[in-house]
């Protein structure tokens, strides 16, 4: 009996460890101010973007309230969401320093990020496209030798190009640009023949009309999207995984998607499917 006792002790003693364990970094930061910080962009359509009522919105944004609902939940507390505004150059260095908590915009996992920031699940699976002109003559990828060619640079998006062109070997001149507005803008003047970046990115881009853009046929790279977490933040990185594994399990994660794809497939095709299924588990 007194073994028995002594069990029970010790495994309430484990439990309440355990859960000391789990409220460490940014967990312990936001239960204790309760306030969850997410950077958001505002070039990211549909992603992440800003609504005509100056609020941040979009599919990513979306995923990372329900989110913030789960971490209420698991906190068991009220949490206020406070907005940091990011772009492509700012998004992970806003994580690392404690800007913010979470970057919800459409951002790819990679190894040489995976150096700085963590990554959530995968949140949706993209393609690397490229848009031109519909008078420019350029029907395909192969048409683009001599061309310039904008990408916004440090994007996975660049080194995909690259390793295109070379493969292809493509005589392509690369023009850099700092974001999307700039990559429309020149592709808008004339200043470059194409712009590569994301295809729902492209698609979702001020003035990219289908009289006016077409996008080419080819994909040039997979691109698995992810949120950014702080790195080497575990204990975080499981609750916001939690969150998203509830998310994907519900009816709801339907309903977000159509909310802003339906005009790609009343159901997600097999590759973003997979991103659902294998986000999905057991608690």
């Amino acid at each position: 009996m007194r073994y028995a006792f002594l069990f029970v002790v010790a495994l309430a003693c484990a439990n309440d460890f355990a859960s000391a364990q789990t409220l460490e970094g940014r967990l312990k930061q936001i239960g204790e101010t309760k306030v969850v910080k997410l950077a958001y962009r505002s070039d990211a359509k549909p992603f992440s973007f800003v609504n005509p009522q100056g609020q941040p919105d979009g599919y990513t944004v979306d995923l990372c309230k329900f989110v913030v609902h789960s971490l209420e939940l698991q906190l068991d507390a009220k949490l206020t969401i406070a907005w940091v505004p990011v772009d492509t150059q700012t998004r992970f260095d806003a994580v690392v320093t404690g800007l913010a908590d979470m970057e919800c915009g459409s951002t790819t996992v990679s190894f040489e990020r995976m150096a700085n920031v963590d990554f959530s699940s995968f949140i949706f699976m993209e393609n690397t496209g490229l848009l031109v002109r519909t008078d420019s003559g350029i029907f395909s990828v192969g048409d683009i030798g001599g061309k310039k060619i904008a990408v916004i640079a440090g994007t996975t998006n660049e080194t995909a190009l690259i390793k295109e062109l070379q493969r292809r070997q493509l005589q392509t001149s690369l023009v850099r640009v700092k974001d999307r507005r700039e990559g429309m803008a020149g592709l808008e003047s004339g200043a470059v023949d194409g712009f590569a970046s994301d295809k729902l990115l492209l698609i979702g881009a001020q003035n990219a009309d289908g009289s006016t853009y077409k996008m080419l046929p080819e994909n040039l790279s997979y691109e698995p999207y992810a949120i950014a977490l702080p790195l080497g933040d575990w204990a975080f990185r499981i609750a916001v995984n939690k969150g998203l594994s509830q998310l994907y399990s519900s009816p709801q994660i339907l309903d977000i998607y159509l909310k802003w794809f339906a005009a790609i497939g009343q159901r997600p095709d097999l590759l973003r499917a997979a991103v659902y299924i294998f986000g999905t588990f057991p608690e």
